[in-house]
């Protein structure tokens, strides 16, 4: 299958790669290398994702504590979760268009993963390691504060320092003397690339919250908050009587 001019794609990111075959390899997937009969990691995007991933926690933890110096270290941490979550950089990879210039095996083709939370939000780890490899540190904090964080702070705004609500959900139940909530896939519906998720959160092994998603993660953050919801309703009322 022909891939459209890698230039268009360029323009999309707002950077010039140097070295275009940093580009090129992250875009490039597991499974074409495998059709190739290439070696694991020889020339996909795999390590790129791993460096990413780091490059991108850094960049976002500074973001942060330059944007908010009164945020304590786990409203910090909670506001990174959300940015670096898979659905935040899968929305980000969708912005910008990257499924239809990743470069996949005949499976992931035919089984839809251009269009993959997962995929896409692996091949924006690689594009920031790409970039970051290709121009510096500068250059890659600039293309992630345009193409992630300002479309991320709008949607999310002041919901970041509390946006893990399984962490919040976990504090809160420690602090009861009470144990970890549990949670357990219920139902999943849809065609493979477009799943829903059902999730139950257990909690002193009674079910407290149902939630879907369109992944696990999500789903368990929706019937994280849910239960939170439930639970501190519950205190309220008896601290009322």
């Amino acid at each position: 299958m022909a891939h459209p001019r890698l230039d268009e794609l360029e323009q999309a990111l707002g950077h010039r790669f140097r070295d275009a075959a940093l580009l090129q390899r992250a875009l490039t997937h597991s499974s074409a290398v495998a059709d190739q009969g290439g070696e694991p990691s020889s020339t996909d995007s795999e390590p790129l994702e791993y460096l990413g991933d780091a490059v991108l926690g850094m960049l976002v933890s500074d973001y942060l504590v330059g944007a908010f110096p009164h945020w304590s270290a786990g409203q910090l941490s909670r506001g990174r979760a959300r940015l670096v979550n898979a659905a935040s950089l899968s929305a980000a990879g969708q912005r910008l268009g990257l499924g239809r210039h990743l470069r996949l095996g005949r499976g992931e083709e035919k089984t839809g993963g251009r269009q993959k939370p997962t995929l896409l939000a692996d091949a924006f780890e690689a594009v920031v390691a790409a970039i970051y490899l290709d121009a510096g540190l500068d250059a890659a904090r600039e293309f992630v504060a345009r193409a992630l964080l300002s479309a991320a702070l709008d949607a999310q705004g002041q919901r970041l320092p509390c946006a893990d609500y399984k962490s919040e959900l976990q504090e809160w139940l420690q602090k009861g003397g009470g144990p970890a909530a549990r949670y357990r896939v219920v139902r999943e519906t849809g065609p493979h690339h477009q799943k829903t998720f059902c999730v139950e959160v257990i909690v002193a092994d009674r079910v407290t919250a149902t939630a879907a998603g369109p992944n696990k993660k999500e789903a368990e953050q929706a019937a994280a908050e849910q239960a939170l919801e439930q639970l501190r309703g519950v205190q309220a009322g008896h601290g009322h009587e």
